[in-house]
């Protein structure tokens, strides 16, 4: 939280309750049992903890100031939320707005598919075909297994397709194998995301004007979801280690919250992007640090720019979430 927002009063527009009939007001039974020495007890009990170190707060506050100044330096909407997944520390900006998830949703998806296959919603061993038909805009895995003749791949192996290289097509075929898009967010309400929507395929789930609400998270709820992945029951071990391989081996966000990380640590993370006409460039990234002996770091971080930016994905639009990714390993400390 900012520390212009920590100045607010606390109590500002509050009044004390209606007093009933018979009833008296709480200094009057302070003088009756005396309680001045306790008053000032407690005043000076209260002075010495204002006066004592709040490091912790204090990081927050810097580092939520840091946030606030390099969306203001860069321009365009930046949200982003970092959970300490030990100690429960979380650090914000626009956390709790709605931003088009692009491809960070294939983390989610894959690890659905993991848990549907070890539930046996799905056969985590049957081949699932597909065609040229099937095929749309940054298909680069399914593309070259036709190209080599192969028309199957087991839904894992898709999974992997999907976390990995963002394959559309592989997404969008488990999508269908899991019910479809709503089939898809009642499953992740089911595991306590209550934010994250799926309403559409690849790749028009990227098309999303301004206050669309479609194929949308917040920043909270996606960093929520991404830890319950890793530190509870809702994956067992063996896909949560599965997942965490493939979000190591994930190479498309080195140059984004990655970019920070430090030699000692290991980390993973999962893109979105999407340059379309009349519509901001989204560049998105969600990242979880394994500091050494210590339970993980996870960091949203959702960045639109200013304005539609024709072309490829913008070097100073990646060095947003590069930043974004220091600032969150300076407050999660070493």
């Amino acid at each position: 939280m900012p520390k212009a927002a920590l100045a607010r009063p606390l109590m500002r527009g509050a009044s004390w309750p209606p007093l009933r009939q018979g009833s008296q007001p709480m200094f009057l039974y302070f003088t009756q049992i005396r309680a001045w020495p306790l008053a000032a007890l407690l005043l000076f009990m209260l002075a010495a903890c204002a006066g004592a170190p709040r490091a912790p707060d204090d990081a927050t506050d810097t580092a939520s100031d840091a946030l606030a100044a390099l969306e203001l330096r860069n321009g365009g909407r930046l949200g982003v939320f970092a959970l300490d997944a030990g100690s429960g520390r979380s650090l914000g900006w626009r956390e709790d707005e709605r931003f088009g998830m692009c491809s960070t949703f294939k983390l989610l998806l894959a690890a659905t598919v993991l848990d549907a296959a070890r539930q046996g919603r799905l056969d985590g061993t049957a081949p699932i075909h597909f065609s040229d038909d099937d095929l749309v805009p940054h298909s680069p895995v399914l593309r070259e297994h036709l190209a080599l003749g192969s028309s199957t791949l087991t839904a894992p192996e898709l999974a992997r397709a999907t976390q990995l290289t963002s394959d559309n097509a592989a997404a969008n075929l488990l999508i269908r194998k899991l019910g479809g898009p709503e089939a898809v967010t009642a499953l992740w309400r089911a595991s306590g995301d209550e934010v994250s929507r799926l309403d559409r395929l690849e790749p028009d789930m990227n098309l999303l004007p301004p206050g669309d609400l479609r194929d949308s998270t917040s920043p909270r709820a996606m960093a929520q979801h991404v830890a319950r992945l890793f530190t509870s029951e809702m994956l067992v071990p063996e896909d949560r280690e599965r997942l965490r391989e493939w979000m190591v081996e994930t190479g498309t966000g080195l140059a984004r919250l990655r970019a920070a990380t430090p030699p000692h640590w290991q980390a993973g993370d999962k893109t979105g992007s999407a340059i379309a006409p009349l519509m901001p460039n989204k560049t998105h990234d969600v990242a979880v640090f394994w500091p050494p002996g210590r339970a993980p770091v996870i960091v949203a971080a959702y960045y639109e720019s200013d304005a539609h930016h024709a072309g490829r994905i913008r070097a100073q639009d990646e060095a947003v979430l590069a930043q974004v990714g220091r600032i969150a390993v300076a407050w999660a400390g070493d």
